[in-house]
């Protein structure tokens, strides 16, 4: 196997068969020592926290195929921390894409002067540019058109099915008695499809149980309670 990338919470591995390997670590985004999935950077690191992502990841994905959703999930290995994934391109330099049921996080940090924290939002859809110096910024549909990042077709695919997938995990939050406030995926094309990519998982989700937010590894035993 040929190391391709090391990123924040994963490496990533060429297959001989052309798939990549997605090895999982047990780092998480934050400051301050403190987990923040908004954030751009590592900012600690909990053991056991990335076969717990692997292990959620698994389960949303193979729902999502049962529901006809395609994905770049091919199939994972929980002991080994690795899931196997389709060659699937990513947008630009990479793009972030963030589904917001409820004004916390970054979304408050900004428009706090407009909106209460924690009110309702509709399944509000936005991107920011994969690029740590600059704070992962945000970036419109207008400016991914204008750069040549993605028609408008893809943005609109990519969109749409953002907001499918984010119902269908909050309903089985919902089913468990938690609610989903916001969750951010990843997305690339396969051919000429786009396609969910890299990981659905708790440290990439925020998650709360009567009022309170659920730490990843907490969400994780919850979950799977």
């Amino acid at each position: 196997m040929e190391l391709k990338y090391t990123g924040k919470t994963k490496n990533v591995y060429a297959l001989e068969n052309g798939n990549y390997l997605l090895k999982f670590k047990d780092d998480c985004t934050g400051r301050d020592g403190k987990f923040d999935p908004g954030e751009n950077a590592v900012g600690l690191t909990i053991e056991g926290v990335g076969r717990e992502n692997l292990r959620m990841s698994i389960y949303f994905f193979e729902r999502l195929r049962d529901a006809g959703i395609k994905t770049h999930y091919i199939s994972a290995d929980l002991d080994a921390c690795t899931m196997e994934v389709l060659p699937a391109r990513p947008f630009g330099h990479g793009l972030e894409v963030i589904c917001r049921r409820r004004a916390v996080g970054s979304f408050i940090r900004r428009y706090g002067a407009y909106i209460e924290s924690g009110a309702p939002l509709p399944n509000y859809v936005e991107t920011t540019f994969k690029d740590d110096e600059k704070g992962d910024p945000l970036v419109t549909k207008d400016a991914l058109m204008a750069l040549g990042v993605m028609t408008d077709q893809q943005y609109e695919s990519l969109k749409s099915q953002t907001q499918i997938i984010t119902d269908l995990i909050e309903e089985e939050m919902e089913r468990r008695g938690m609610e989903l406030y916001d969750i951010k995926f990843e997305f690339g094309y396969v051919g000429d499809e786009v396609v969910l990519i890299d990981e659905i998982a708790s440290g990439n989700m925020r998650v709360y149980k009567d009022d309170e937010y659920i730490e990843p590894m907490t969400l994780s035993r919850l979950f799977f309670a």
